[in-house]
């Protein structure tokens, strides 16, 4: 049975991806990565915006002094309130582009890549401090997605699509240790992921057409099936964290269904963690 969901942004996205919860502003972050957008939405107010960058863009996460720090095809970019764009730290890699992205409990950006013929082992899960310093933590990545901590900030959560698992890894200080699969996930590919204030893991399926949430046991315990294939990402967002926002995407099918590519809420259906900013 599908869910009860409602339509946050209806759009035609060919790759919807990010949703981010910006509690000081009270709205909803997402990207359209392949057609190099940034996109806001106020649900209190029904506004939206959209930037265009001028590269592919798999990111955009609020900094803690105001604006945006964007995941670019290139490196890592802020986006300033007036509106100029500046590199972080600039590193353009020939066939590889930027994919998700999250933000470490201590402030820090962990940027995703992937090539785009999604050559094996040829991108990275790259950690970025406030100061443009970045530190490899994942080489030999081939699709790289979902990031996410535990509430305590002990275990993170990673995708990478093409494994068809979620991992979990302990964390301390920036550094990862002990790799070992929560669950394989057979039911399409996990995308992108955020942790509940339980604990437990919410993986978007691409092909999947759902969002699965999974104990930190690794239980599938929730199934929410949407109308769209591609199912990328997913964030808990409103006044209480409680509304999961989930993006999708249109890219790649023969037959996209009408809400292919919008942005859908499922209201109620959980708590979320407050997101930190990004500390540049």
């Amino acid at each position: 049975m599908t869910t009860r969901y409602e339509v946050a942004v209806r759009a035609d996205a060919q790759l919807g991806e990010g949703p981010t919860w910006d509690a000081d502003t009270g709205r909803l972050l997402w990207v359209d990565i392949l057609g190099r957008r940034v996109h806001t939405y106020e649900p209190a107010t029904g506004r939206r915006t959209v930037r265009t960058t001028d590269q592919h863009v798999g990111a955009a996460k609020p900094r803690a002094g105001g604006g945006l720090v964007l995941n670019l095809r290139d490196g890592v970019a802020l986006l300033d309130p007036d509106g100029t764009v500046r590199w972080l730290h600039h590193e353009p890699v020939p066939g590889r582009r930027a994919n998700d992205a999250a933000v470490a409990p201590d402030g820090s950006l962990w940027a995703g890549t992937m090539c785009y013929d999604e050559t094996p082992g040829g991108a990275t899960l790259t950690r970025y401090t406030a100061d443009g310093q970045a530190e490899v933590v994942l080489p030999d990545v081939t699709v790289g997605n979902g990031t996410g901590w535990s509430p305590d900030g002990g275990l993170l959560y990673y995708v990478d699509s093409t494994t068809r698992r979620v991992d979990v890894f302990d964390h301390d200080d920036g550094r990862l240790h002990g790799r070992r699969p929560l669950t394989e996930v057979t039911a399409g590919f996990p995308d992108g992921l955020t942790v509940d204030a339980d604990g437990c893991v919410w993986v978007a399926l691409w092909d999947g057409g759902a969002v699965h949430r999974y104990t930190p046991s690794g239980a599938l315990d929730r199934v929410l099936e949407l109308p769209a294939p591609r199912v990328t990402s997913c964030a808990f967002g409103g006044p209480g964290l409680t509304d999961l926002y989930v993006t999708t995407a249109r890219t790649g099918l023969t037959r996209p269904t009408p809400l292919s590519g919008s942005v859908l809420v499922v209201p109620d259906v959980g708590r979320g963690l407050p997101q930190p900013p990004f500390a540049g």
